[in-house]
């Protein structure tokens, strides 16, 4: 059994096929470590997705990042969506904050197989940054809302189809995002993108346009 991730409980959780292949499960992290995760959150103190390579992960965020790249988890992931994810990288980033440019309708890259998107806050009452599950393009053509709260996993398999957003929030909003891609050479590009762009926050620049 893993400390921190109900494998269980995503197993169990349906694939919802429309508009298209996708699962949620309120309760996939654990209540017990809420309290040890959520002081082991990564300090972030800009809006953007910052891969883990360049973050100062504590021992138990650290040993919970362990759990999200086991081969378990890949497995239970390959079986839900019909998938073999057999050698293909894991590109893992995280998110601490969201500014008024972040939440834009968009469906992923097409060199994401698999997108997991793991939330962290302790609550959540605003109406902005829900994750919205769209229908088309159009942020009010819902077909799931998801409130970014503690333990919620959402997973979604990356088609031409798989729009998402939020409305507009600023302030913290924590996710761990997981990524399978369709190679190393992807994902090494993708881990010096983003390597630049966090160097580019530090500094007080960089913009981000949506978010999960």
């Amino acid at each position: 059994m893993f400390q921190f991730m109900d494998l269980e409980a995503f197993r169990r959780a349906p694939l919802r096929r429309d508009p298209f292949d996708f699962v949620v499960v309120r309760g996939f992290l654990r209540d017990a470590a809420r309290e040890s995760l959520t002081a082991d959150f990564p300090e972030i103190r800009h809006r953007g997705s910052f891969p883990v390579e360049v973050l100062t992960c504590g021992p138990t965020f650290s040993a919970l990042l362990e759990e999200v790249q086991s081969e378990a988890f890949r497995r239970a992931v390959e079986e839900k969506f019909g998938l073999d994810l057999t050698g293909r990288p894991i590109l893992i980033t995280v998110r601490g904050r969201s500014g008024p440019g972040d939440g834009q309708v968009h469906t992923d890259a097409p060199w994401k197989l698999v997108t997991v998107l793991i939330y962290m806050n302790p609550g959540w009452e605003a109406e902005g940054g829900r994750l919205r599950l769209l229908r088309s393009p159009r942020l009010d053509d819902v077909a799931e809302e998801v409130p970014p709260e503690w333990g919620v996993l959402v997973a979604f398999r990356r088609s031409d189809r798989s729009f998402h957003g939020h409305r507009p929030y600023t302030g913290e909003r924590r996710v761990l995002q997981v990524n399978w891609v369709i190679d190393e050479r992807r994902r090494q590009w993708e881990l010096r993108r983003h390597g630049l762009a966090a160097w580019l926050k530090r500094l007080g620049g960089g913009k981000s346009s949506s978010s999960v």
